[in-house]
Formats: C-alpha cells, structure tokens, sequence
C-alpha cells in the first residue's frame, strides 16, 4: 500500500516540477492522491477461534461446558466436518468429570451458538456409582465408552424410542453398535431418581435420558450429528487422535 502511494506521489511531484506558474490553474491541480482502502482479513489461530466461539457461547446462554470439554469437542468436531462424517451443525456435550446428579450434557447448535438442551444424563452401571471413573469398549462391560461419535437411525425397542450411535474413535468407542449402546430414555435417569438415592440410576453402557426430554432431543440430534463423551480419563487425553489439534 505504502509503496503504491509513494508511486503516485514521485509521480506527480515529477510532473508539477516542469510545470510553470502561467499554465498552472484551478483546471489543472487535481486533488491530492487518495490512499485505496484495503480488506483487513483476520487470522486467527485454531485455538483463537475455538475461543471465540466459546466467548459467543457464554453470551449467549445460561449454561455452557466447560473450557476444557468444549475445546475438545470443537477439535474432533472440525476433524469430523473435514471428513463429511456428520450433516447437522450440532454437537453434543457430555462431561463424565460432573456427577450424575448435575445436569452434564449439552446439546449445542453450532450455526447459531445456542444451547438446545441442557440436562442430566446416565452413564453405564460399571463406570461408577455418581461418577463416572472407569470406561470401556468391550462387549458385555456394562461401562461407558468416552470419545466421539456420529448419531444413526431411530427405532423403538424395550426402552422405547431410542437412537443408534456410531463411534469414530476404533480403540474407545468402535464396537457401540455391536454392545448396543445408543441413547434412549429411562425412568432412572429422571432427575427424581437422583434427589432420592443421591445419584441418577445406571445403564448398561448407554448415555440414557429423562423420559420428559428423550423424544425431543433425538429428534434434534437424529441423523448424523456429533456426540463428545468427556472425562479426565488420562488414557483417553493421551492416546485420542480426535482431540489432538
């Protein structure tokens, strides 16, 4: 930009030098050179705007994920949409690292940043009493598998209208279709069954709802959008591929 203005500048300083008093008029004196604006693009850093759209999050909403959780769901989210693994803008948040009792899933819309769905959820009769601590991929562990996952095709089975999901990750969560882990309602997951025994009931590995919300957000989620199981687990914080940026 400087050097294009200088340019122009030389130029006409050139041109006045050779030009005597009696030709010089108000026809001939042209208003000083105007500089062209140009477009200032912004380069944000990946995390930057990770950051950014945590930032719209938090303004915009009464509840969020925390920092932590929220980094890594975006990181395998974008690894996700550079593969074309999913067609709804939404993610799915669920922090193992809070009790049963708290309301630890989110169910984010990621084109608007906005909270859909905020609300307790039940983790796998294995993995703990009112945390969720140990985890598997096993057939038969009756454990909960961390990591990511794209959602599948609805049906109705003995806990009624329930959802498939397909995990992404082959050491942590590939064999979910074949342990039958999907997302379903239950009436241990009911935020009463928590006031009374101090923890929500357990599953057989799957992340089951309350029967008041379950209908409503498999509707939302149904169909290829993203799930992100977190938790401090270190075997999963170190081995994943999907959360490493």
């Amino acid at each position: 930009m400087s050097y294009k203005f200088l340019t122009v500048l030389t130029f006409l300083t050139f041109s006045f030098a050779f030009t005597t008093t009696e030709t010089l008029d108000a026809t001939n004196i042209t208003e000083n050179p105007v500089a062209l604006k140009e477009t200032v693009k912004i380069n944000l850093t990946f995390e930057e705007e990770i950051n950014k759209v945590y930032t719209e999050f938090v303004d915009n909403n009464a509840s969020v994920p925390d920092l932590d959780s929220f980094k890594n769901g975006m990181i395998g989210y974008y690894k996700l949409s550079e593969q074309n693994a999913f067609d709804k803008n939404i993610l799915t948040i669920i922090d193992f690292t809070l009790s049963s009792t708290k309301k630890r899933m989110w169910v984010l819309d990621m084109a608007n940043n906005k909270v859909l769905f905020h609300t307790v959820v039940a983790h796998g009769k294995n993995t703990g009493s009112e945390f969720a601590t140990k985890f598997s991929n096993k057939v038969n562990s009756l454990q909960s598998s961390l990591g990511f996952y794209v959602t599948g095709e609805t049906y109705y089975g003995k806990n009624g209208y329930s959802m498939f999901i397909d995990g992404m990750e082959k050491q942590f969560n590939s064999k979910a279709r074949e342990r039958y882990v999907v997302v379903h309602g239950a009436s241990y997951a009911n935020p009463s069954f928590a006031n009374k025994l101090g923890r929500l009931g357990r599953s057989y590995g799957c992340p089951a709802l309350p029967t008041a919300l379950n209908n409503d957000i498999i509707d939302v989620i149904k169909n290829k959008s993203v799930i992100y199981i977190h938790s401090a687990d270190k075997t999963y914080l170190n081995d994943s591929e999907m959360i490493k940026a």
